[in-house]
C-alpha cells in the first residue's frame, strides 16, 4: 500500500514538472507568421508580441503561414540587413515548431524577398532557468487581440500542475 502510494506521487510530481518546464507558443496569436497589415505595425508587430511572453528554454514557437519561411539567422546583423547566406535554421512547411534548446537570442526573419523589410521578423530572448518567476496573466475580461495568450498559458499550466499533488493527498490519509 505504501508503495502504491509513493509511486502516485512520484508520477504527480514528474507530471508537475513536465507541465511547468515548457510551453508552446503560437507565433504572433492569431494572425500567424505573416506581414504585418498596417504600415504603423510594420517594424514592431512581432517584436511587440514577443516582449509581452517570457520564453524560456525548451519552450517551443509554432509558426503559421503560407507561402512563407522561417529562417533563424545568427547574429543582429543579418537579422537587420533581412538576409542570411547560412541560415542557422530553415523551414517553409507552413506550419514549423522551432524549440528554443538554451538562453540566448534568436533572430526569426522571414526568407521570402521583402518579407522581413516589411516587418516579418522578430527577436526572441530565451531566459534561463533562474530567472525570476512568471508575471501574473491579465485579467480574463480583457478584450481578445494580436498578441498571444501565452503568458496566460503558461500560467495555467503551472497552476494546474501545482495542483496535482493536492488532488493525492486523500490517498494519504
Amino acid at each position: 500500500m505504501e508503495t502504491s502510494k509513493s509511486l502516485v506521487l512520484l508520477t504527480l510530481l514528474c507530471c508537475y514538472v513536465i507541465t511547468a518546464s515548457s510551453a508552446k507558443l503560437f507565433v504572433g496569436g492569431k494572425e500567424g507568421w505573416t506581414v504585418p497589415k498596417s504600415k504603423d505595425e510594420q517594424h514592431h508587430f512581432f517584436n511587440d508580441w514577443a516582449a509581452t511572453n517570457r520564453f524560456r528554454v525548451n519552450d517551443t514557437l509554432r509558426f503559421k503561414y503560407k507561402k512563407d519561411s522561417v529562417m533563424v539567422v545568427k547574429d543582429e546583423e543579418e537579422y537587420n540587413k533581412c538576409r542570411s547566406s547560412h541560415p542557422l535554421f530553415f523551414s517553409n512547411n507552413g506550419d514549423t515548431s522551432f524549440r528554443l534548446d538554451r538562453p540566448s537570442l534568436f533572430y526569426f526573419i522571414s526568407g521570402v524577398t521583402g518579407h522581413c523589410h516589411h516587418g516579418l521578423k522578430m527577436i526572441i530572448k530565451v531566459l534561463d532557468d533562474n530567472s525570476p518567476p512568471l508575471p501574473p496573466s491579465l485579467p480574463a475580461d480583457d478584450p481578445p487581440n494580436h498578441k498571444s495568450s501565452a503568458t496566460s498559458h503558461y500560467s495555467a499550466s503551472v497552476a494546474a500542475a501545482a495542483a496535482l499533488p493536492l488532488l493525492a493527498l486523500p490517498l494519504f490519509f
